[in-house]
């Protein structure tokens, strides 16, 4: 018991700074709620709030144990969510179709978007690296104790895709195979329901009401969005500080104007000249996914907020979102997969005096399609594909232990890029489909009534 009240009193001795400044931003976010302003704007109230707590504490040289631990408890909360919401959603979204062309047809549709953008962010990676020269006359010791991550053969990859115990790669976090398994279970629906609908009537129905009960869990959760998004911007400044933008800056600047470009050009030029829409609405609209997705650095754990936003401020319908969003959190990765691998393939040629042909810039931008699929929605798995990308054109691996210290920041960039990439894929697939209700995407009124609490 004394060891327990020591522990305790330590805590508190040591992070009372850090407890009250959150006491007192969540004050100001609770009374923002219930003065009904938007969500939209608590969240960047949060982010803004979070990087000025967070500066403050690093300046002041002060434990931020107390402000990380809730925005943990935020990721751990999201996280939650994310087996069973891919498994139901996935479910309900296969399962109410009637046909299996349809399904070949919108999965075709999205699986050409994704991998069709991820390889113009790899080419738009490498042409802004070739421009900005982010590793000339840069000389590095490779961190001290770097490990580089292993490659899995390919055969591997394959294996670990396919469910051999569902409820044991549920409980180990595997959402690809937890997906895949859900995907036999709806494809069978269909089957059984095409010959007799009576028989899986009970099954449609326990799916749809599981999907009406995991909504509201969600909406439970997405109200703390603001809190969360405060403790985790909080602790990133409190920990990096403006030290590690200036190290490597050039890096940091290259990157987040690749992803900068991609993001305005390709997905605004898809937006206006695909599905026809304002893009300067869309992003508006959106932008709640942008600040969880840049503050979490988890596709997986932004999957919650982007479905909301997808289906509530887009106005996609239910079926296209639930089928193209939990599959987006698993292979579409424009900026991990496309955008990072080509900076630092470009970086560690030039670091180490490697001069790339033509050729290596064409295979790069294939291997890194190749790599991006199957890359997990979690913080930092651009690693593996980096890797994949370097071996593939025979380049020092140390070149990723150069920039690992820079990592988490761009990784906030990369994680928004990513997650705005399957709102826009949801967007175009539905539009095609005629799943789109564009009437009310023009409409203002309605878009915080699903985010604001009741």
């Amino acid at each position: 018991m004394n060891s327990v009240d020591n522990n305790l009193l330590s805590a508190i001795e040591t992070n009372w700074y850090s407890f009250v400044v959150s006491i007192f931003v969540f004050f100001i976010l609770y009374f923002m709620a219930r003065k009904r302003i938007g969500f939209g704007l608590r969240v960047i109230t949060g982010l803004v709030l979070g990087l000025l707590a967070g500066i403050l504490l690093q300046n002041l040289d002060l434990d931020t144990k107390a402000i990380t631990t809730f925005g943990s408890i935020y990721v751990s909360l999201i996280k939650m969510l994310v087996i069973p919401l891919v498994f139901v959603l996935v479910l309900n979204s296969i399962a109410s179709l009637t046909s299996l062309e349809y399904l070949r047809k919108i999965g075709f549709k999205t699986f050409a978007w994704f991998l069709g953008t991820t390889g113009v962010a790899s080419i738009i990676g490498l042409l802004i690296a070739l421009l900005f020269n982010p590793g000339k006359g840069i000389r590095q010791a490779v961190p001290e104790g770097f490990e580089a991550r292993e490659i899995p053969t390919f055969s591997q990859v394959i294996l670990d895709l396919v469910p051999s115990n569902p409820v044991l790669e549920a409980a180990n976090g595997k959402v690809v195979p937890v997906l895949i398994f859900a995907l036999f279970i709806a494809v069978a629906i269909i089957k059984v329901g095409s010959r007799n609908a009576e028989a899986v009537r009970p099954v449609r129905e326990l799916i749809a009401s599981l999907t009406q009960v995991l909504h509201q869990v969600v909406k439970f959760i997405i109200r703390l969005t603001p809190y969360g998004v405060f403790a985790l911007i909080a602790g990133i400044t409190a920990r990096y500080g403006w030290e590690t933008l200036q190290e490597l800056g050039s890096v940091i600047v290259t990157s987040y104007v690749a992803l900068i470009v991609h993001f305005v050009l390709v997905f605004g030029g898809l937006v206006l000249l695909v599905a026809r829409v304002n893009p300067i609405r869309f992003f508006k609209k959106i932008y709640p996914t942008i600040a969880v997705a840049f503050t979490t650095r988890s596709s997986f754990a932004v999957l919650p907020v982007n479905l909301e936003v997808i289906t509530k401020r887009l106005h996609v319908s239910d079926k296209i979102a639930s089928f193209v969003a939990p599959l987006g959190a698993s292979v579409n990765f424009n900026g991990c997969g496309g955008i990072w691998p080509a900076i630092v393939a470009v970086f560690t040629a030039q670091v180490y005096g490697i001069d790339l042909t033509g050729t290596d810039y064409i295979v790069l931008v294939l291997v890194s399609i190749i790599s991006s699929i199957g890359v997990a929605g979690v913080p930092g798995p651009a690693v593996i594909s980096t890797t994949v990308v370097l071996t593939a054109l025979g380049l020092p691996l140390e070149g990723i232990g150069i920039v690992a210290g820079d990592e988490a920041l761009i990784d906030m960039g990369r994680t928004a890029v990513n997650a705005t990439g399957t709102t826009v894929t949801s967007l175009l697939v539905a539009n095609a489909e005629g799943e789109f209700d564009r009437e009310a995407f023009n409409r203002d009124e309605d878009e915080d009534l699903v985010l604001n609490p009741a």
